[in-house]
This record gives structure tokens, sequence and C-alpha cells, in this order.
């Protein structure tokens, strides 16, 4: 049942990301985005402290503020990677997260890399390399949207071994909220660059507000579900299917609603498509090597 929680995020997500590219589009710059993202999920997280824990002493608060760390630069990442490029272009690259989570299991293990991993992380660059191809007359925007979604898998796959190996000592309903008010407290500090006369556009707030909602929302689901059931590998499995939502949901909202992705045509969505198909298969194939 715990694995109904990444299916969740995993939608959310998605949505998340539409609206948050879409107030993008509307003039709302990554800064400003980041800094009310981010009080929504202190927020949103604070209601954790409901489920108990023990509270450690300050010498351990580095734990959670290394997290937090984590968590903000893994953000600043995936906000650079959706306004350099498409949606359906950066949501499947977030796939690889599962597999770099299963790396970083493996090592610190000491268990010996099964080759199952490695198949999956050819298949993972032929996934990426199909996405990339889909890109042709804007090579540079493709590769900084997949390099910018890399770095921010890398820093969330980080993010969730971590909570999985730290949490525990203080319980979800201690750890957690205070990863997250460290987060807001730090979020703080971005207020003299917010364009704060931007947030009177209703345009832009009414996609701002839904995408920072389905953003907190879905690192509430995602996280608590690491930290609570410890099962980062098969969370993340489930998780990444993001990657499938992000092509199709991102497709069929540009041509409902417009977007640049409503110009691309059926070869392109459908290579992107197969793309993120091959990644679900090498997260696929992690989750089968350690289980």
């Amino acid at each position: 049942m715990h694995l109904l929680l990444p299916l969740l995020a995993s939608i959310l997500f998605v949505f998340g990301l539409i609206f948050v590219k879409r107030s993008g589009e509307a003039g709302a710059g990554p800064i400003t985005v980041m800094f009310v993202s981010n009080l929504f999920t202190s927020i949103a997280f604070s209601f954790l402290w409901l489920l108990g824990g023990t509270l450690q002493a300050w010498a351990m608060f580095w734990q959670p503020a290394v997290i937090a760390a984590l968590f903000m630069m893994g953000l600043a990442f995936t906000l650079l990677s959706v306004g350099r490029g498409d949606v359906s272009v950066a949501a499947p690259i977030f796939g690889v997260k599962v597999v770099l989570v299963a790396m970083l299991l493996t090592f610190v293990g000491g268990e010996t890399l099964p080759k199952s991993v490695w198949y999956a992380a050819a298949l993972a660059a032929l996934g990426i390399a199909l996405i990339q191809w889909t890109g042709r007359g804007h090579f540079h925007h493709i590769v900084m949207t997949i390099v910018f979604a890399l770095a921010a898998a890398t820093c969330f796959a980080t993010f969730d071994f971590l909570v999985q190996t730290w949490s525990p000592a203080w319980g979800p309903g201690r750890f957690l909220p205070v990863v997250f008010w460290i987060l807001g407290l730090v979020s703080l500090g971005l207020a003299p660059w917010v364009e704060w006369s931007k947030l009177k556009d209703s345009q832009l707030l009414a996609n701002l507000l839904p995408g920072a909602t389905f953003v907190a929302l879905q690192a509430l689901c995602i996280t608590v579900a690491v930290a609570a059931f410890g099962d980062a590998a098969r969370i993340n499995v489930v998780y990444a299917l993001r990657g499938l939502w992000g092509v199709a949901l991102a497709w069929a909202v540009a041509k409902t609603w417009g977007g640049a992705e409503a110009d691309h045509g059926h070869q392109t969505m459908v290579t992107r498509m197969v793309g993120a198909g091959l990644l679900t298969v090498a997260v696929i194939l992690v989750i089968f090597a350690r289980h």
C-alpha cells in the first residue's frame, strides 16, 4: 500500500512542472518560483510534527541541514531544466534518479553491483539519447535541459538515500519538519530577489500557486514514503512513472491550453515516449536486481 504514495507523487509532480512552466512563461523568474514553492513545502511538512518522534541533540542538526540543502539544489536544477526546455524532455530524465539511488545503496552497502544495473544504465543512456535527438534545431536548449535534469536527479537521489539512513533515529514526525523548516528559513534569504510586483499578476498566480501546491504535495508524498517505510529503491521505481506521465500529459495540456509542446509533431512525441519507456524499463531492471 505504501507504493500508492509515490504513484500519487509521480502524477502530482508532472502537474506541478506543467504549472511551474506556465508560470515561467507568464513572467515568473526561477527565484520567485523557488521562494513560493519552498514556503508552501515548509508549511505542508509542518503538519507531520503530529506524527511524533525523538528530537536529537543540537550536534545532530547538521543532518537535516544537509538534507535541506540537497532539496533546495535539486529544486533549483529542476526549475532550470523546465525553464530551459520542455516538460516532456525533463520529466523522463528525472527517472534516472532510481538508478542513482540503487547505486548509492549498493556501493555504500558494500554489495557487488549486479550486471542488470549496468544494463539499466545503458538503457537509460539510450533513452536520454532518443529524447535529446528529438530536439534538433534547439540542440543547446535540449542539452542544457538534460544536464540540469540529471543534476536534479543526483541531488534528489542523495536526498532519498540520506533520508532513509538518518530519519529512523529522529522519526519522520521530527526529522522531516526540521528539514523543511530549515529550508523555509534559508529560502527567506531569497526575498530581496523575489519579483514581488509580478505576484500581483492574476494570470501568473493562477499558474504559480497550483504549481507550488503540487510540488509541495508530491514532495510530501515521496519523502514520507521513504522516511516511514525505508523502501527507497522500489518507491523510486513507481515514482519514475512520472517520465511517462510527463510526455503524455505535457503534450495533452499544451494541445488544450496552448504551449510550445503543442507545436511538436507526432513523430517527436512518440520518440520521446519511447525514450521515456526505455528509462522506465531501466528503473524496473534496477529493482529486480535488488529484490
